[in-house]
């Protein structure tokens, strides 16, 4: 799927003061003409805590904000909006599931720039009843990637240790998704530089990142 786009750039000075974790390594970043978390292919999700309506942040290796995302609050169908920053001026992604019930549920992702559907994110619930597992749907619905939980879900289940998901177009690994071991908050690392061809649309792949910070909040709180 192509990334091509513009819009408008995360406030650089949002993250100011917030440690860098540098194991993340040199980033590539795309053209001047992209907002500048289009071209990050390593960065930090995070929730923010003792928030009123759920709220997440993604980060770049330095600790500067790139992404703000609200969650509608009391929202029957999980609604997520994504901003460049925290004063929600520039809306730049919808994520919204289509029903209520998310055992198998579809979350469209718009470009709210654009109007355009980005892709879709399908959760497998009977394969998810074991190990989490979400097909990858271009804008046509059509499948074309996965995004799997990898080692110990069975024990997951039981213990509150971290998930850790792949993402996978064919047979080629793409991407990962590392949660940090805080059963208080969710912290996860998201490095999508196998994909050095870029196939994954960062968009989509940012997106499935929220959405599963949201989810894991809103099962915590069950």
């Amino acid at each position: 799927m192509s990334d091509s786009g513009g819009g408008g750039d995360a406030g650089a000075g949002a993250g100011a003061g917030r440690p860098s974790f540098p194991s993340l390594g040199g980033v590539a970043r795309g053209a001047l003409s992209r907002p500048s978390w289009w071209g990050v292919d390593r960065v930090l999700l995070e929730r923010k805590v003792l928030a009123i309506a759920p709220q997440f942040m993604v980060f770049d290796p330095e600790g500067a904000l790139l992404l703000f995302c609200q969650q509608k609050l009391l929202a029957l169908k999980e609604d997520l909006r994504v901003y460049a920053d925290e004063t929600r001026q520039v809306e730049l992604l919808t994520i919204k599931a289509r029903q209520i019930i998310d055992f198998s549920a579809a979350y469209d992702v718009v470009d709210t720039r654009t109007g355009d559907k980005v892709g879709v994110l399908r959760r497998r619930g009977w394969k998810s009843l074991v190990r989490d597992e979400w097909q990858l749907c271009d804008a046509e619905d059509q499948p074309f990637g996965l995004l799997r939980e990898t080692g110990s879900a069975l024990v997951r289940r039981l213990l509150p240790i971290p998930q850790r998901f792949q993402f996978s177009l064919g047979d080629d690994l793409v991407g990962t998704i590392k949660q940090s071991w805080n059963p208080f908050v969710f912290k996860a690392e998201m490095d999508l530089s196998a994909d050095s061809m870029r196939r994954l649309d960062r968009r989509l792949a940012l997106a499935a990142g929220l959405l599963l910070m949201a989810i894991d909040r809103r099962q915590a709180s069950i």
